[in-house]
């Protein structure tokens, strides 16, 4: 088993243990760090360097990098141009840092395949047409009145940032759930690839990100329309556009490393939920897997 999920299945079991890591693991700092440093530093080696294959994570797609998503998808747009251009912008980005975190252990030796490539592009196209949905409403329909703009602005963006999110993970990493994962014994011995653990893996991450990015739309949206309804907004309103864009960040920032702690790197699948030619090497009750990012 690979150093980096032996760290995790030590020190990462519990939700509080696994938050601590995610907050020392998501310094910004660690973006700069070359291949002789990460190497230095346990929390180097795990934001820089993928648990399956070994290589350098891409810069951006390492995990510091997903601090600076674009804000500007998740504000509200004037025109239907400049939604589509933002939310291309992220839907792209997650695209990649989510097939770049991807559990790849039945991929060893393989370049990228055809499949992929077209599923990372029809990814990107349909969530960036859906994710500007709201706005494309708003001014194909000639949408005037108060509420219903709030509707299409601040309610409809809640559960489609959380749906898109969730397709985006489960739509890129199908490969995992069709041919499976590499899963191991309590020693750390790997014993096969199984597609319930792929599943599995799959559905908490399609999970924990749907939650990231629901979170992210959910809150700063309902706090501008509650401090809309007070004096001070109602006399300054002005005032709304700097509070969405710092709760934004805020929210963003603070729901990285809750999101990437809901379920374990490490994941454990019962013996009972694996293949029948794998049960035999779950002496203790039960396999273990990486889950990806």
């Amino acid at each position: 088993m690979d150093p980096n999920l032996l760290y995790w299945k030590h020190e990462g079991q519990s939700f509080v243990s696994r938050l601590r890591i995610w907050f020392n693991l998501l310094d910004p700092s660690t973006l700069l760090s070359s291949d002789v440093r990460y190497l230095l530093t346990v929390l180097c080696l795990q934001s820089s360097v993928h648990a399956d294959t070994g290589d350098s994570l891409p810069l951006v797609f390492r995990p510091p990098g997903l601090s600076f998503q674009v804000v500007a998808s998740f504000l509200p747009h004037s025109g239907v141009k400049p939604a589509l251009f933002w939310q291309f912008m992220l839907q792209s980005y997650t695209a990649g840092f989510n097939h770049a975190n991807r559990n790849s252990s039945s991929e060893q030796g393989k370049k990228t395949s055809l499949k992929q490539l077209l599923l990372l592009a029809g990814t990107v196209s349909y969530a960036t047409c859906a994710g500007a949905l709201p706005q494309i409403f708003i001014n194909r329909l000639g949408i005037r009145s108060a509420s219903l703009q709030t509707f299409f602005r601040s309610i409809l963006p809640i559960p489609l940032s959380a749906a898109l999110a969730f397709f985006s993970v489960s739509t890129i990493r199908s490969e995992e759930s069709e041919t499976g994962i590499q899963v191991f014994d309590s020693k750390g011995s790997p014993v096969g690839l199984s597609k319930a653990a792929g599943q599995k893996a799959v559905r908490e991450t399609a999970l924990s990100r749907a939650a990231l990015l629901g979170s992210t739309a959910a809150i700063p949206n309902l706090l501008v329309l509650l401090l809309k309804r007070t004096k001070v907004f109602k006399r300054n309103t002005l005032l709304a556009v700097p509070v969405r864009h710092m709760s934004v960040a805020f929210v963003l920032g603070l729901m990285i490393p809750i999101s990437f702690s809901l379920f374990p790197q490490l994941g454990k699948i019962r013996k009972e939920n694996v293949e029948e030619e794998l049960k035999a090497a779950a002496v203790d009750g039960q396999l273990y897997y990486h889950r990806g990012l």
